[in-house]
């Protein structure tokens, strides 16, 4: 049995429109602040649009069966081929004049990254910085309709569990057809950027920005429209406490709030993976937060707020700062690099947790983890009882064995991968505190790092291999591992 390249080519020339659809937006935002870019962003839809018609009128009459190989071909060139088509705002309007920055952000955005290699983010056209945000929307959109409805078709790294717990045929499940399943998490999704845009404007935000943030608070992305990022709004803790809410929410199972908003809230209280992602964020943030007020020694400077000694402040910070990388956001309200060493190596820890199994948060997902401290543990009582029969439990059913074997492996690649991605980074040139941060960031898809990659800094110092395979550590981590290097094995492509 060959491939289906003929759905895939239709599928992937629909993503061009969609694409395109949103430039068309970007241009009518540059256009209402008259920024001289509106031209240059119609052009860039226009091209992508014609593309995506093309390859759909090409492929008309395709089956309409996927299988699984044609899955995981269509995930991963679909964030590429959206990375591809996303670059061309950027260039065409000269915001950004080299393909591999211009593919470094465009892939930041749509993987939700936040990773940048923008010096001077306040000079961009407003039309810009819109569609730079957008991609981070579209982006986390994309990965919710993934880990709902097409990853754990294909068995990735333990998704099995969550469709378990998602989309099915019975009564407490979200809806039986993944087509309205996508539909519910989109009004959602939708739902909250408005509530955090609104939220935003009457806190003291310009529209704009607020807007702007809002899309990349939905989808822990983290780009902002600000050099400063969030620390541009220091002054102003309302602002701050409205995007920690609303990082929370991203980071948390978009079923839970589905069901939340049906009025099941016992079921969201009962979620294991809920209580661990809710206790795991406040633990964290009082430990942050003791630290900081005892032993930060951090400069008074835009920046840098003086939190040394000042209770609130300490703990606005501390929390922001670990829900930004819990989620993965990466908004920053200081250089939390510079709040001693332990702090350092502690947030450096925290790149690896993720958020919720079902959010638009990367790393490696609270579930995981649970599940594998779980049978961590267990294995303790099977070393003493060798012939009984001890399963893993998560929310009071057993785990099938195949699933804990699975998500072993997701581990054991993932540390793999960033070691591989470390060495690769220091072999360029970079030290080894940038080195190990800039590979947790990027496979994390956390957006700020450390070295010289810190919230102070950006990504263009990188040498231009490094940010191709930053890029690629970004892809990788945020569609779940397997579904792109199961690509670069051989066996993949043999016809069966």
């Amino acid at each position: 049995m060959g491939l289906n390249s003929r759905i895939i080519f239709h599928l992937m020339g629909l993503l061009l429109l969609c694409n395109g659809g949103f430039m068309l937006l970007a241009a009518l935002v540059s256009g209402i602040y008259s920024d001289g870019a509106t031209l240059d962003i119609t052009s860039a839809a226009i091209t992508t649009l014609f593309i995506g018609v093309s390859a759909m009128y090409f492929t008309r009459g395709h089956k309409k069966e996927v299988k699984r190989k044609e899955g995981y071909i269509i995930v991963t060139f679909g964030w590429i081929v959206m990375s591809i088509s996303g670059m061309l705002p950027y260039l065409f309007s000269g915001a950004i004049p080299t393909v591999t920055n211009a593919f470094f952000e465009t892939v930041s955005g749509y993987t939700t990254t936040g990773a940048s290699i923008l010096d001077d983010i306040e000079a961009l056209p407003e039309g810009i910085l819109f569609w730079r945000s957008l991609t981070h929307w579209i982006g986390g959109m994309g990965i919710i309709v993934l880990a709902i409805a097409i990853l754990p078709l294909l068995g990735i790294g333990g998704m099995q569990l969550f469709a378990a717990e998602a989309p099915g045929p019975s009564a407490d499940k979200l809806h039986p057809r993944i087509t309205d399943t996508a539909k519910r998490l989109w009004l959602i999704y939708v739902g909250y950027t408005a509530a955090e845009t609104l939220l935003l404007k009457l806190a003291g935000m310009s529209f704009f920005d607020a807007i702007n943030h809002s899309l990349a608070t939905l989808s822990t992305g983290g780009f902002s429209t600000k050099n400063l990022s969030l620390a541009y709004w220091n002054d102003q803790p309302l602002i701050q406490y409205i995007v920690i809410l609303f990082m929370f929410l991203a980071g948390s199972n978009f079923v839970l709030s589905y069901f939340a908003f049906k009025g099941k809230v016992q079921r969201v209280l009962k979620d294991e993976e809920f209580r661990y992602y809710t206790g795991f964020i406040l633990f964290f943030a009082v430990v942050a937060a003791l630290v900081i007020y005892f032993k930060a020694e951090v400069p008074v400077t835009e920046y840098h707020p003086k939190v040394l000694g000042d209770g609130e402040s300490s703990f606005r910070h501390a929390l922001f700062q670990v829900i930004a990388v819990i989620t993965t956001t990466g908004f920053v309200t200081a250089d939390f690099t510079s709040w001693t060493p332990f702090l350092t190596i502690f947030f450096f820890g925290l790149m690896f947790l993720g958020g919720s199994a079902g959010s638009t948060a990367g790393g490696i997902k609270v579930m995981r983890h649970v599940l594998i401290i779980k049978n961590g543990v267990l294995e303790f009582k099977r070393t003493l009882h060798p012939n009984a029969i001890i399963p893993v439990r998560y929310n009071n059913k057993t785990v099938q064995e195949h699933i804990v074997y699975n998500i072993i492996g997701f581990l054991i690649l993932y540390m793999l991968l960033f070691i591989t991605g470390a060495l690769v980074l220091g072999a360029l040139g970079l030290d080894f505190t940038t080195a190990i941060g800039g590979a947790a960031s990027s496979l994390g898809n956390v957006g700020p790092a450390f070295g010289s990659l810190n919230p102070l800094s950006n990504f263009n110092g990188l040498p231009a291999l490094g940010k191709w395979w930053c890029g690629f550590l970004m892809l990788a981590g945020r569609l779940e591992l397997f579904t792109v290097l199961i690509l670069l094995t051989p066996y993949f492509w043999k016809r069966t």
